[in-house]
């Protein structure tokens, strides 16, 4: 049976609110602190601190990790996620439990770690590349790489402190992505830095990934968890709260809430409307009438709308207006083809359903409205009523396929291609050779 990269058994890390947290320390530390005052370490021993001033960042935690694997470490802020990187790092120890570890550890937690403000970019790229384990001659082989993925061989004899914030990420990620570990442990270390750099940054991680190194990679974009990772865990106040495969921890995570709801619903003292409609609810749901927080980019999505026609005999038309995470606005809908006919007053449901392979990964908010045509006239709108997120991956017929790089868009369809064998040699061609 193949031993795993990484096993961690019923970790846990306790801190002391108010109190200094003691880092790794020397034999020579340890024994000079000794001698100076010998009674220090027995009363540290034989307190016992207050568990009422006591926080428990990590506790019961257990897992393994396979070699080869790529694992998504996902929850929301306070979840633990980088105290448990800092222990697999040997940054800081656990007050409980143990970790094994089978390879060579390279952590990115914090870019730009060990660089000198006074040094040169290509001395601060020696510098760091050995504080995070590379030889000499290591980086020295791959030091045209670095450069030219770090975009800043101009200003490669320039102090790093007159680098600007975007600059000196750009030259400590060209370092730390360009070595050769077992065992690679990234942080959310690409919230910094424009689109383009970021996209190639997890450009970058895909192909360690797609080499056969095990890969922890912690993140708030499901976009990037879905596309690198193939299992996930879900952090949760401290402990694991689930872990499998990536796009159930995904959609675990996403139904939990923690990117806005995809259920909504008013009290009609301050729903939106007036004397001829007023809105009661609205969820984004899938072909079995479950309300999903996300959805496989392979499958239809319906967005259900519920109001109340408080004045009937109106053609009245329900409309959706869907934007991506940048605030794009994708595409508007109105159902007028399906609403012909003057309604009475009542209670209605319309859903609307967008076809599968159509929308591109990310979060997508959602705004509904309900409107008559002719006069037009609109007589309830919920800007941003409900969000949800699309999820594409590797192992499927979308648009995407095996690729696994950048994929620009803000749509995804899947569409048909016609392909024919034609003569290699075209008339232009024979034309010019006369």
């Amino acid at each position: 049976m193949t031993q795993p990269a990484i096993r961690v058994n019923n970790l846990g890390k306790r801190y002391q609110i108010g109190s200094r947290e003691n880092g790794y320390t020397t034999f020579r530390e340890a024994l000079v602190g000794l001698l100076s005052n010998p009674f220090r370490r027995f009363r540290e021993l034989s307190g016992s601190p207050s568990e009422q001033n006591a926080f428990w960042a990590l506790k019961d935690v257990s897992f393994d990790v396979q070699p080869g694997d790529v694992v998504g470490i996902i929850g929301r802020n306070g979840a633990g996620k980088s105290t448990l990187l800092k222990i697999l790092s040997q940054i800081t120890e656990p007050t409980e439990g143990r970790v094994e570890i089978n390879g060579r550890v390279a952590s990115l937690l914090e870019v730009g770690t060990g660089f000198h403000p006074e040094l040169t970019g290509r001395e601060n790229i020696y510098l760091n590349g050995a504080i995070l384990g590379m030889r000499r001659a290591e980086i020295r082989k791959k030091f045209d790489e670095i450069v030219a993925f770090s975009e800043v061989e101009k200003f490669l004899d320039t102090p790093v402190k007159r680098y600007s914030s975007g600059m000196h990420m750009r030259l400590a990620f060209a370092v730390a992505a360009h070595l050769d570990p077992e065992i690679l442990i990234i942080d959310e270390v690409l919230a910094v830095g424009d689109a383009t750099f970021q996209k190639k940054c997890l450009g970058r991680i895909g192909e360690v990934a797609q080499g056969g190194r095990t890969v922890l990679f912690v993140s708030h974009s499901m976009q990037a968890v879905t596309r690198l990772c193939n299992r996930g865990i879900l952090m949760s106040q401290g402990t694991v709260a689930a872990s499998g495969e990536i796009e159930e921890i995904v959609r675990a995570y996403m139904s939990a809430g923690e990117h806005g709801p995809a259920f909504r619903t008013w009290l009609p003292a301050n729903a939106p409307g007036g004397s001829v409609a007023r809105l009661n609810s609205v969820r984004v749901r899938d072909e079995s009438g479950e309300t999903i927080q996300s959805a496989d980019i392979r499958r239809p999505v319906g967005v259900e709308l519920e109001y109340d026609v408080l004045t009937g005999g109106q053609r009245l038309v329900p409309n959706i207006h869907v934007s991506n995470g940048d605030g794009v606005s994708l595409f508007t809908v109105l159902g007028w083809r399906e609403n012909s006919q003057p309604r009475p007053a009542g209670r209605y449901r319309s859903t609307a359903w967008i076809p599968a392979n159509s929308l591109a990964e990310g979060t997508l908010t959602v705004g509904v409205s309900l409107s008559t045509l002719d006069p037009v006239a609109v007589h309830f709108h919920a800007p941003d009523a409900v969000a949800f997120e699309v999820i594409d991956s590797l192992d499927g017929d979308s648009a995407r396929g095996p690729y696994a790089g950048p994929f620009p868009g803000v749509v995804r369809p899947v569409l048909e291609w016609d392909n024919e064998s034609v003569s290699q040699a075209s008339p232009i061609r024979q034309r010019v050779a006369a």
